[in-house]
């Protein structure tokens, strides 16, 4: 049922950004209309990626178990990341429908593009885009102590506050892309039998995917 240009199915509200989201496309990536697939024609997700053997990254796009090269499409022509996520709304919009277009079945790229197409397990995959980071220190023990206070009114500050400044890291400097390896991080730790921390591998690790 549609009401108020939306549609409501099975008591939930489902709104349509726009054409290329409509749930009847269908690709002619065979893999992109299969059950369970991550990425259909209706989710077309950037990403970087070369393929093996050959230098440079390029940009490409996801749908079904392949990956369009988009400059190889004739889509954009550099492989600048930081460039295509600087397009304004409209041009980000006109790029979408113009891969919406081009994936669909019965599209006049069809033969074009099947010669840009990638098997994803044939290639390497790269973070899509440098990550920003930041680290938030307390300013000073007065800072740290009217923190703690909310946390822990009775032991304000932690035992390790004299040896090394309090900081709040955005964990962001440590994504990588699936399937790489990472070193154990070291930091102070106390034991109870101590009574000045000591420096060491982590005991436990956090994973934030």
């Amino acid at each position: 049922m549609k009401r108020n240009g939306r549609r409501w199915i099975e008591g939930r509200l489902l709104s349509f950004i726009d054409h290329t989201h409509d749930p009847a496309l269908s690709s002619w990536v065979v893999s992109a209309n299969l059950p369970g697939t991550d990425f259909p024609i209706q989710n077309l997700p950037f990403g970087r990626f070369r393929v093996n053997g050959q230098p440079g990254w390029r940009i490409g796009v996801a749908i079904g178990d392949q990956v369009l090269d988009l400059r190889a499409a004739g889509l954009i022509d550099h492989s600048d990341m930081p460039r295509l996520l600087g397009m304004t709304q409209a041009e980000r919009s006109a790029l979408r429908s113009l891969l919406s277009q081009g994936l669909q079945v019965g599209s006049e790229q069809q033969t074009e593009w099947m010669n840009c197409l990638h098997d994803q397990s044939a290639v390497e995959l790269g973070l899509p885009f440098e990550v920003g980071d930041y680290t938030d220190f307390y300013v000073g023990i007065h800072h740290a102590t009217a923190v703690g206070k909310l946390f822990r009114p009775e032991n304000p500050l932690l035992p390790n506050y004299k040896w090394v400044p309090i900081g709040y890291h955005g964990r962001a400097s440590s994504i990588i892309p699936s399937g790489q390896s990472f070193r154990r991080p070291r930091g102070q730790i106390k034991l109870p039998s101590s009574d000045t921390p000591m420096l060491q591998p982590t005991e436990r690790l956090d994973f934030e995917l």
